[in-house]
This record gives structure tokens, sequence and C-alpha cells, in this order.
């Protein structure tokens, strides 16, 4: 650090103060409170919470006002406080499939089971900046989603009637121990439950510009947004005192399920195959972005040639999380004194042979042209 630079610890100490200030503002305007930004910010919340891996509003809300609205410094902080946590234990598998969704959108079919719902969304706003920011009424008769676990079926299970996709598991699967990213070091190849744990907790934009380049043909992704739902799903974990699961809690997820094109091979028939996407709260373009690179990277399970970087598993892991990516490149701000000398050492050693083999070359073709000149007059 800079404890060595003029002023020392004194100066980093008002560096913080400086920061805390910086932060506050105009004092007198009213100090924003963090649930203020947990009930007004819900998407930007998601966002903290699915990158922190730590699914609680209030904190992430904390944790954007303790950072000034810096995402990856407040995706920091989340990560920080959850290695406090104890561990009590794993959660049993979350079954979005009776997800009560407030928001189901589907681009496959005009109608299906259980209706459209557009819930909550920016997509059909004018994109128009307000001065000031008003709350229409909702109409005194909602619409409301339909009830039952059959209501909303999922549409990659109507295409699975007539095996026109992909089954969603293998015949021979079994469910493993699920790894845990954090504890346990990076090992490729990863199984296709470790990508997606590492691509939901994965940085937004990053995994957007890499979706993006699948459908500009970098990468073999022909998409439909099979289905897309916002809503929430009830937690449960098996106490070993108990002997059963009991529930302890609702979360708020966005699930995202990418039919993708398939043409076949020499060993499978031309099916539609699938990209999956999970991410805490409302996080819509997280989620789509998460599905078009799942499907990317399983091009080996199709025998499809890996020529695009969304189809290199390693390239996308290893630089997908911000956290690691931020602090690579942040370093750089951190004290490089020994390291630039010994640079600025070699690369003076090697201007001078330079610019020594420059005149020795200028004074070799200075020679040349000497003695061509007498050369030329002995014949003259």
């Amino acid at each position: 650090m800079y404890v060595a630079v003029k002023g020392g610890e004194k100066a980093i100490a008002n560096a913080h103060a400086l920061l805390a200030q910086r932060g506050r503002g105009d004092a007198g305007s009213e100090r924003i409170g963090y649930a203020q930004v947990r009930d007004q910010m819900g998407v930007l919340v998601a966002r903290v919470m699915a990158e922190g891996s730590l699914y609680d509003p209030d904190l992430a809300a904390k944790a954007l006002l303790q950072s000034q609205g810096d995402v990856l410094e407040a995706v920091t902080l989340m990560r920080s406080y959850r290695t406090t946590l104890p561990r009590f234990g794993v959660t049993e598998a979350l079954d979005t499939a009776g997800l009560a969704s407030e928001r189901r959108v589907s681009a496959t079919f005009k109608d299906i089971p259980g209706g459209q719902q557009l819930g909550a969304t920016f997509d059909y706003t004018h994109r128009l900046l307000a001065d000031e920011l008003t709350t229409p009424e909702l109409p005194t008769d909602p619409l409301t989603p339909p009830s039952g676990d059959d209501a909303m079926p999922r549409v990659t299970d109507l295409l699975g009637v007539d095996a026109l996709i992909e089954p969603d598991r293998p015949d021979d699967w079994t469910d493993p121990d699920p790894a845990d990213l954090t504890r346990e070091p990076t090992v490729f190849p990863m199984s296709r439950a470790e990508r997606l744990q590492a691509l939901s907790r994965g940085d937004e934009g990053f995994l957007l510009a890499l979706g993006y380049s699948t459908q500009r043909g970098y990468g073999n992704n022909h998409p439909f947004a099979g289905e897309v739902r916002v809503g929430e799903v009830e937690v449960e974990f098996e106490a070993p005192e108990l002997g059963m699961a009991i529930p302890i809690g609702r979360i708020e997820l966005t699930e995202c399920q990418m039919v993708n094109q398939f043409v076949g091979s020499a060993d499978q028939a031309p099916q539609f195959t699938r990209g999956y996407g999970l991410v805490f709260g409302r996080s819509e373009r997280k989620a789509m972005s998460m599905s078009l690179v799942d499907r990317a990277l399983r091009a080996e399970e199709f025998s499809e040639r890996r020529v695009s970087p969304a189809q290199d598993e390693e390239f996308v892991i290893a630089h997908a999380d911000n956290v690691q990516a931020a602090g690579f490149v942040e370093h750089l701000k951190l004290p490089h004194y020994v390291d630039f000398q010994g640079e600025l050492v070699l690369i003076r050693q090697l201007h001078r042979e330079f610019e020594e083999r420059v005149a020795a070359a200028r004074a070799e073709g200075d020679a040349r042209a000497e003695r061509r000149t007498k050369k030329e007059d002995s014949h003259a």
C-alpha cells in the first residue's frame, strides 16, 4: 500500500474521510436510507445479490450505499461478508417448475397454457427521460395468473411431448452433491452444474457481450426465448433432527429457458436444444445472457466445432468473475516501484544498444558510400 508515501497512514485516513464526505453529498440534503434503495432500486439490488452470491436485499442495499453506487465494490462487500457466515448445510433443489410467476413470457408460442403474463417490465416503455417519477394506480381488477401446478406448464415440456427438444437430463443422470466454487478450486473441464453456478454469479455485462456475440455468428446459436419467468419460489431445508424438509422462506428468481436449433449429427436426431439461466431477483437480461452462453459452452456435447470465445469454457469462466477481474485491473494502482525500476533499467539498456547499432550501421553506410565515390572518381 501507500503507507510509505508522504503522509503515510494519516494520508490514507484522510482519503477515507474525503470518500465518506463525497458519498454524503450536500449536508443539507436528506440522507438516503437502505430501505429506499432496497424498495426503489430492486433491479440493481438483484444484480448485487446475484453477483455477490448472497440473497439478502437489505445487505445488498446497504452495500450499494456504502459503495456509493459502485456495483463491483458492492459485490465485493457482499462476497467478503458472505465468507463470515456459518454454513449449516445445503437446501433442497428449488422446484422452479411450480414457480408462481409474476411475469412469464414466451417468444415461441403466442397462445400457451396459462397465457402470457407481462408483469413489471421496461419492455413496453417509451424510454423517455421523465422530469419527475410518478406512480400510476393499478386497475381495481388486475389480471392474476392462474393457480395450480399445471396452470403454467413449461414451454420446453410441451416440446418434449413429441421429442422435439432434448431431454432436460440424460437417462443415466444422477443427482451429485453440489459443488461450491467459493470453497473449491476451479478445475477444467467443469460439469455443466459448475458452469451454471459460475455463470449465475458472473458479471452481467460480460455475459451480455458474450451472449450477443453468439447471436452475431460467433457461436453456433440460433436461439428462441422459450420462456422467461420472474417470481418467488419456496426454499426448503432438510433439518437432520427432523428428518424431513421444511420451508425456510421464499426468494425471488428469474429463470430463462432458451430454445436453440440443432440440425442433428450422425448419432443424434435433429431437435431443439436447451440453454438455461437462473438468477436471483429480477434479472431478465442476465438470465437470458446466461442461457445463451450456457448453450454455447455445450458445443462438445453436440460435436460442434469450438471456434468462438463464448464456446471456450476456460476463457468464459476465468473472465466472468467481475471481482477477480476488478481486483487484477485495479491492483495496477498499487505501488510497483521496484518492478518499474527494473523495467526502466532494462529499457535504458536496450535503448542504448539500439542507438549504438543505429550509429554503427550509419557509420558503415557512410564508409561504403565514401568507397563507392572514390571508386567512381578513379574510373573517371
